[in-house]
């Protein structure tokens, strides 16, 4: 089993001991993204500019991995409060198409640097 460490300046450096991704047999496992700009390492402010962020970082490591968010097959997505489940559904859907990735959504008490979002995936690549 031959494995591949993605890495893209697209997207923020991992913060701890992980990749922000690692390809295995045309599998990608994309770690999880909160609203991180790349190039400041700040969190951007309020949900919406948090949910962009993320689904915008997600993307960045998908297409360095080969990929796009077209590939992904699941995704899993972390708010601080499930009030914001519906905004999160709306701008999924300015990132993703159908067929949407299967998914789930749980609620958590905090996130890495109080962020308000994390999301991450597994995408196939054919």
């Amino acid at each position: 089993m031959a494995k591949k460490i993605i890495h893209t300046d697209h997207a923020p450096k991992a913060i701890g001991t992980y990749s922000q991704a690692v390809a295995v047999n045309g599998t990608v496992y994309l770690s999880g993204q909160i609203g991180l700009d790349p190039a400041s390492m700040e969190l951007v402010e309020g949900i919406e500019a948090q949910v962009h962020r993320v689904f915008t970082n997600l993307k960045a490591v998908a297409e360095a991995a080969g990929g796009s968010l077209a590939d992904v097959v699941k995704l899993n997505i972390f708010l601080t409060d499930l009030g914001h489940f519906a905004l999160v559904n709306s701008i999924m859907a300015e990132y993703f198409s159908e067929p949407y990735p299967a998914r789930a959504a749980v609620g958590v008490a905090t996130l890495p640097r109080s962020a308000l979002v994390e999301a991450d995936a597994v995408m196939v690549l054919a």
